[in-house]
This record gives C-alpha cells, sequence and structure tokens, in this order.
C-alpha cells in the first residue's frame, strides 16, 4: 500500500499533464478554433494574470498556510500604481512604490500569522477585506485611467520582443527565480520542511516564523506584479479587479498536486494547473458556456482536486 502512496505522489506531475492533454484535445474537437494562433495568443495572455498570483500561492500552500488576499492586494497596489502615473510620476519609480507597497502588506500578513499566532485564514480573509476597503477609498469606486502616451506602462502589458508579449516573457522570468528559490537555496528546503512538519522543523532549529513570512512576501509581491500587467492591459487600475482570484489561484495550485495540508508539491504543477484552468476557461468560454455555469463547473473541479488530494496523503 505503501509503495503505491509513494508510486501516486511520484507520477502526479504525469498525470495532471495527461488531464491537461485530453482536455484540450476535447475541446478543440468540439470547436476547432481552439488550436487557431490568435485564440492560443489569447489563451497565454489569459493564464500570466492568474498564473503570477498562483506562483506565489504555491508557496504560502507547502507550508501549509493560505492567502486571501492576494486578490485585494493586486487592487490596492494596482490603484496606487495607476494614481502615481496619473499625478505624473516616473513609471520605474511608481512600480518600485507599487512593489514595495506589495512587501509591506505580505509583511502585515506574515506578522499577523507569526507573531499574532493567528490562523492564515482568519488573517487573510481580514486583510482581503481591508485592502479592498483601503482600494475603495483611495479610488472613491471609480476606476484610475493609466496615461495613454506612456511607452513603458503600456509595453508592461502590451509590448512584444521578437514576437513574444513581454508579459509572457515577465511570466517565464518569474517562474525561474521562483523555481530555484524552491529548489536550489535553504529557503526552498525550510519551506518543505515546514509545511512537512513544523515541529519537526523547529527542533531542526529552523526559524519558523522567518519561513512563514518570506512566503506571504512572495505571494504578495505575485500579486503586485500580476497587477501592474493587468492595469497596463487595461489601461486603467479597477477598484474591484482582482475579485475572487485567489480562488483561482488555489484552485490552479491544488490541480497541480501541491497538498493543501503542506509540504509537498512543486511549481512545475502549478504551471500545469494554471494550463488546466486556463484551457477550461477558454473551452467553456468558445463553445458559448454562460459565465454564470462555469462558476459551477471551475467549483466541480476544485472539490475533485481536493478530494484527489485528500486521498493522495492518506
Amino acid at each position: 500500500m505503501s509503495n503505491f502512496k509513494t508510486k501516486m505522489k511520484e507520477n502526479q506531475n504525469l498525470g495532471t499533464i495527461l488531464a491537461l492533454i485530453i482536455l484540450m484535445v476535447f475541446v478543440s474537437i468540439l470547436n476547432p478554433t481552439f488550436l487557431q494562433a490568435n485564440n492560443l495568443m489569447n489563451l497565454m495572455r489569459q493564464l500570466i494574470i492568474n498564473g503570477f498570483i498562483a506562483l506565489g500561492m504555491t508557496f504560502v500552500i507547502l507550508t501549509g498556510g493560505i492567502d486571501l488576499s492576494v486578490g485585494s492586494t493586486l487592487a490596492l497596489t494596482s490603484a496606487i500604481f495607476a494614481g502615481l502615473l496619473q499625478n505624473g510620476m516616473n513609471t520605474g519609480l511608481a512600480i518600485l512604490i507599487a512593489v514595495g507597497l506589495g512587501l509591506v502588506l505580505g509583511l502585515l500578513n506574515g506578522l499577523l500569522i507569526t507573531k499574532g499566532k493567528l490562523a492564515p485564514f482568519i488573517v487573510t480573509l481580514a486583510t482581503m477585506t481591508i485592502f479592498r476597503g483601503l482600494t475603495l477609498v483611495y479610488t472613491d469606486g471609480r476606476p484610475i485611467a493609466g496615461p495613454k502616451d506612456n511607452f513603458a506602462f503600456q509595453f508592461l502589458g502590451k509590448g512584444q520582443i521578437f514576437g513574444i508579449p513581454f508579459q509572457v516573457i515577465l511570466f517565464i522570468l518569474a517562474f525561474l527565480c521562483l523555481w530555484i528559490i524552491l529548489n536550489k537555496t535553504a529557503l526552498g528546503r525550510k519551506i518543505y520542511a515546514v509545511g512537512g512538519n513544523e515541529k519537526a522543523s523547529f527542533i531542526s532549529g529552523i526559524n519558523i516564523d522567518k519561513v512563514k513570512i518570506w512566503v506571504y512576501v512572495i505571494s504578495s509581491l505575485m500579486a503586485v506584479l500580476s497587477g501592474l500587467v493587468l492595469t497596463s492591459r487595461l489601461n486603467s487600475a479597477q477598484p474591484t479587479a482582482g475579485a475572487a482570484y485567489e480562488m483561482d489561484a488555489i484552485a490552479a495550485v491544488v490541480l497541480g498536486g501541491t497538498s493543501m495540508t503542506g509540504g509537498s508539491g512543486s511549481l512545475t504543477g502549478t504551471l500545469i494547473g494554471i494550463l488546466i484552468l486556463g484551457v477550461l476557461n477558454n473551452g467553456l468560454n468558445l463553445l458559448g458556456v454562460s459565465s454564470f455555469y462555469q462558476q459551477i463547473v471551475k467549483g466541480i473541479v476544485i472539490l475533485i482536486a481536493v478530494l484527489i488530494d485528500r486521498k493522495r496523503n492518506k
């Protein structure tokens, strides 16, 4: 029985890849336009926004935590970013301020969880509401338009390098950096250790609070990056931006094989999970399925993924 469980864990990425291939074949048979270059490029752009957030969420879930505030973090930092640009600030400086704010928001989550000894679900649920409220106060509930004549701002979400969207290049760079952190550094090893057995990690001398603070900072920074790209693409910061994005991110992480209890999973698996969700959303849109029904389908997919995770970790 133990050998069977081991094999299941070893082959979980293979299983999700197979599910992705089957889904892509199924959608392309039902609607051949799925494989057209324009649609695939559109699919790629759709994946990026949730993709950044899901990568950061992987770090949090690997420690056995959760971050429900990422959507609101995206909205608040995007609004500040657009507001600074509207007031004539240099794009580079505005990006640095947005990233700095994201760092502070992630740090706040981490400190409340570690030093306040509060449950991640409660803390991030509270900060999700607070950050969203601050966004609505700052924007007065109205979108903040971005400068149309600002090349750097426009390039962030719409630019291309050798025909490849800049946002895709940015996502690949973010994935590679995070993959190196998770797989080739001491921090990465500590993240897996804390998620696998927090008590044993403490006994072995790992600073658990420091590790947890880091993962919430990383999660927040990925939300900021997603928000910057989204603001550029829409040419405005929407006060409701990022609503329910945390659900899609969690779904992608769980679909990719990361255990909700922590200690097991990978960024590669999350990437596959992002692709599965993206293909599912795109396919349902192409088939003309109502967005109301799409929510039901997505919820069922998340439920199935969690049930598989529970069975795998029994």
